[in-house]
């Protein structure tokens, strides 16, 4: 079947119950080697919000949100979020932060119009940070500076991981690489953003691509960013090579915040200037709300890159087709 790719010969090292240690002890240290590197402050984060508030992410503007009525409340609507980019901002002036501090926070997600295979599930599982700056500091030079930041902390989790587990042997260089989607698609002109993405990533090992969601000079899109958090000329993806699968994998989404100037002109490019009557974009558009640079950080990507798992499906609990689950357990892939 299309959606599930079988390594040749995979079998995990691990069983179920190891692979369940292993789980707790690569997000005990990641989580505090990131809190540790960017000075940040766990809080708690809603699973669900208001459509009306204009927090929730709307991804690539296709996505459906799982929606539900509030009984209590007359059965006003309330959507499980898709993410927590938006949220993030505003809790940052609601709780007091200031210059130079920031949150992180476990973020649990249902995206019902996703795609399943190896890498991809119906359950979204991050941690999700965001810091504030200065007006000043929106450039590329703070950008690539907490890049690095957050890529330091994905290299010493591995470093920990592979001295806990023999059969891991680290694969991050020891930088990670800057390009831009522009840059990309004029080195591999021809190929698909999937297809360039695989081959810088393999190249070099672990990659930032930046400049996520403008169009590029072939008319199209690298990939599409949803106009109202990212600035599209300051954002980008961390992408690793993974040998398992021969893939490039996306590991952190990832950028410094629209401001004012920033989220007019992004929703005029993407057609959805309605949005600034929603709440967050008003309070943004009045200078309201704090300039920030924040992302996202998959945590079943991650454990499932360090352990050399197959599917994602064996660190994180989901639900499958039945023809995948039956298939992935007669070649070795236990799922959760």
């Amino acid at each position: 079947m299309e959606q599930l790719t079988i390594p040749q010969g995979y079998r995990s090292p691990l069983t179920i119950r190891e692979t369940e240690v292993a789980i707790k002890e690569i997000k005990d240290h990641f989580e505090r080697s990131l809190a540790k590197s960017l000075h940040l402050t766990r809080v708690s984060a809603p699973l669900f919000v208001r459509p009306e508030s204009g927090l929730n992410d709307n991804l690539n503007g296709v996505e459906r949100p799982v929606s539900f009525g509030i009984r209590e409340q007359e059965d006003a609507p309330a959507e499980i979020v898709h993410s927590l980019a938006k949220w993030k901002r505003y809790a940052l002036k609601h709780y007091d932060f200031h210059s130079g501090e920031g949150l992180y926070t476990d973020m649990s997600a249902i995206r019902r119009d996703e795609d399943t295979d190896n890498i991809h599930s119906l359950y979204v599982d991050q941690w999700d940070w965001e810091k504030i700056i200065s007006k000043e500091e929106r450039n590329t030079e703070t950008l690539e500076y907490t890049v690095r930041k957050v890529y330091g902390a994905l290299k010493e989790t591995e470093d920990f991981i592979s001295r806990r587990y023999n059969y891991i042997e680290p694969l991050l260089p020891d930088d990670i690489f800057f390009i831009t989607a522009q840059e990309l698609e004029e080195m591999f002109p021809g190929k698909t953003p999937k297809e360039r993405e695989h081959r810088i990533a393999k190249a070099k090992g672990a990659v930032f691509i930046s400049q996520i969601g403008k169009t590029l000079a072939s008319g199209e899109k690298h990939d599409g960013r949803a106009p109202d958090y990212d600035d599209w000329e300051l954002n980008g993806d961390i992408i690793v090579y993974y040998p398992v699968l021969d893939i490039a994998l996306e590991l952190s989404s990832m950028g410094i915040r629209v401001d004012e100037d920033a989220l007019k002109r992004q929703l005029k490019l993407a057609g959805c200037e309605e949005r600034a009557e929603l709440s967050f974009q008003k309070a943004l558009l009045a200078g309201e709300l704090p300039y920030t640079v924040g992302g996202g950080i998959g945590q079943s990507r991650i454990c499932m890159y360090y352990l050399r798992k197959a599917h994602i499906g064996e660190v994180q609990s989901s639900i499958w087709p039945e023809d995948m689950l039956s298939l992935a357990l007669e070649n070795g892939i236990q799922m959760l």
